[in-house]
């Protein structure tokens, strides 16, 4: 079965951006797309990866955080490591944990 992503230049790494609001089927589509791909030849970097750390506040400061504010994401971080990524190196994408 013939791909539905043709890649003119396969050996060259290629970024996909798939943005939407909470919701939107953004984790669908990009899951579809690794199916699609192969497993082995994707990477997946979820923007709420990179979510900065605020393990060090108390819940009550952490409740008054807006998580929808970009300022909350370490954006340079993710496009570091896209960058980093296209120039054939492997990054550590950071693990991030609603739960704290």
């Amino acid at each position: 079965m013939e791909s539905a992503f043709p890649f003119p230049e396969a050996n060259k790494p290629l970024v996909i951006g798939i943005a939407g609001g909470s919701g939107s089927g953004k984790t669908t589509i990009a899951s579809a797309v690794v199916a699609d791909v192969g497993v082995g030849e994707v990477a997946v970097l979820e923007h709420d990866s990179y979510y900065r750390h605020f393990e060090g506040l108390s819940f009550e400061e952490r409740s008054r955080i807006n998580y929808d504010h970009p300022g909350s994401l370490e954006t340079e971080l993710l496009v570091r490591h896209l960058e980093m990524l296209l120039d054939g190196h492997s990054v550590e994408k950071p693990v991030y944990d609603f739960t704290t």
